[in-house]
């Protein structure tokens, strides 16, 4: 069977179909291709894998691939995608982890890093990854450089609930119950050794284990918590027991999603928010004097008032784990928050980590008496639609439709032009019930048309992969997002 890797390779990692897109034979190529393109022959690569039935087969033919073209491999077994960032920064070493996320049982992926957790996209060496690959799996062989190698295998469990640890102190606060839903995915292994007994000390942390059994078919629900419905068993087992909070955990762990006493969800935007405050403390407690904070731009306004409130220097960004990373290391930033539960940190490689957000979750819930949902109130005061996708055969046609409508003279400027701020204070449809508001459109990532009263705000962006546009907006009150919700989304949808 010829595979064409290019229906496998994304922007900024590779998903596929196993045995269909993406098969061992493809792996063993990959395999070879990274080290040939990040030159490491003679030097360790990291390779670990999720819990996925695919993902042992292919650290195998990953690793022959590697070791045929002269790099000597360390074998994590079955590891978090923080793991990987972990181990990567830590040793600064190159190094792929097997997951397809929170995509189906039937997907699995890799996700890749440079030496000390530098994430690797199309533009920074994964399409060129990709090119080499082809090339071996058209060659039908990988010829060996007959460099002698070595392949080992560690455990790095416990070194990286320590590390962890290391970075927020849960000892001293007061006892919680916490449902964690890890979704059959990694969260299974480390929930136990960050917050339970099974690697370090006792903590003051009584967990409660839902769908903790490491099976990569997902028997009880999809390892996605994006999708309200795969919360319901957390909603309902936080609120049955008591609990004082529910986190869930999406496949590879790299993401976490918080669940307050009531079973109610508490927003990513909130819980950037939350963190950030934490993070600007310590880092002006260490000597910085203004402590970078990053979000992208649909993230919550909330987010960057309370960063400038703190004392802290927020910067926007387009949607997108590269860009953040980028952002956060070219900033020195020491925290980065997206909308879609990706939290960034200086003091773990300017990498994502889920369990360390929810960590310092844990500690600002246990350093005070109030409950979560009071916690969090200060951190949401806006009303946000969330992300709303249209499926649109023509996405440029939709966006041109809706700066007709809210900004006049800026639809070329905001669909082709570089990132910047376009004057538009004129509305060409008078029918609109927004007619009056002057507006603001930047150009970032899609468009994103704010009133230049601060009232609302809303974003369209296209999907690279798919015939979507994806909106997210937000208001003062409520009334006001929904009448900007509905009115784009009949625009973008030609109701």
């Amino acid at each position: 069977m010829t595979i064409d890797l290019s229906e496998s390779f994304k922007a900024y990692d590779v998903r596929g179909v196993v045995g269909e897109t993406i098969t061992a034979e493809s792996v063993r190529a990959v395999g070879a291709a990274f080290v040939d393109v990040l030159r490491l022959t003679g030097q360790q690569v990291l390779v670990g894998g999720d819990m996925r039935p695919s993902s042992a087969e292919f650290i195998e033919a990953f690793t022959e691939g590697a070791t045929a073209r002269g790099a000597n491999v360390t074998q994590l077994g079955e590891i978090s995608t923080d793991m990987l960032y972990f181990a990567s920064g830590t040793r600064h070493a190159a190094g792929v982890v097997f997951t397809a996320s929170h995509n189906p049982a039937q997907y699995n992926g890799i996700k890749m890093s440079k030496p000390g957790a530098v994430p690797l996209s199309a533009d920074t060496g994964l399409d060129d990854i990709r090119v080499v690959a082809q090339a071996h799996l058209d060659n039908r062989e990988i010829p060996s450089t007959g460099t002698p190698t070595t392949v080992t295998a560690e455990n790095l469990l416990a070194d990286y609930a320590r590390y962890l640890h290391s970075l927020v102190d849960l000892r001293g606060i007061r006892p919680l119950k916490v449902v964690v839903d890890a979704a059959n995915g990694m969260a299974g292994k480390t929930t136990p050794a960050v917050l339970g007994d099974a690697v370090l000390e006792t903590l003051p942390v009584e967990l409660v284990p839902l769908y903790f059994e490491l099976d990569g078919t997902f028997p009880n629900h999809p390892a996605n918590p994006l999708e309200p419905e795969n919360l319901q068993d957390l909603q309902r087992a936080v609120r049955e027991h008591g609990a004082d909070i529910g986190l869930a955990f999406d496949g590879d762990a790299d993401r976490c999603f918080v669940i307050d006493e009531r079973g109610e969800p508490v927003s990513p935007s909130a819980v950037t928010a939350l963190v950030a405050r934490r993070e600007i403390a310590r880092a002006k407690a260490a000597g910085d004097k203004t402590p970078v904070i990053i979000h992208n731009l649909i993230t919550s306004r909330a987010v960057p008032e309370l960063v400038e409130r703190e004392g802290g220097r927020p910067v926007v960004t387009r949607v997108g784990h590269s860009y953040i990373k980028a952002v956060m290391a070219a900033e020195s930033a020491v925290f980065g928050g997206e909308h879609s539960a990706h939290y960034y940190f200086r003091d773990f490689f300017n990498a994502d980590t889920g369990m360390l957000a929810a960590m310092h979750v844990l500690a600002a819930l246990g350093e005070q008496d109030q409950p979560l949902s009071e916690l969090a109130r200060e951190f949401n005061p806006y009303f946000a639609s969330g992300e709303i996708n249209s499926t649109v055969a023509n996405k440029e046609a939709a966006v041109h439709r809706v700066l007709a409508v809210f900004a006049a003279g800026g639809d070329e400027n905001a669909t082709s032009g570089p990132s910047g701020v376009v004057d538009a204070t004129e509305l060409k449809d008078p029918r609109s019930p927004l007619a009056d508001a002057d507006v603001t459109v930047e150009t970032m990532d899609g468009i994103t048309i704010s009133a230049e009263d601060g009232t609302w705000w809303f974003n369209l962006r296209a999907s690279n992969t798919e015939p979507l546009l994806r909106f997210n907006g937000e208001a003062h009150t409520r009334e006001l997002m929904e009448a900007v919700r509905d009115e784009v989304l009949a625009i973008v949808r030609g109701e």
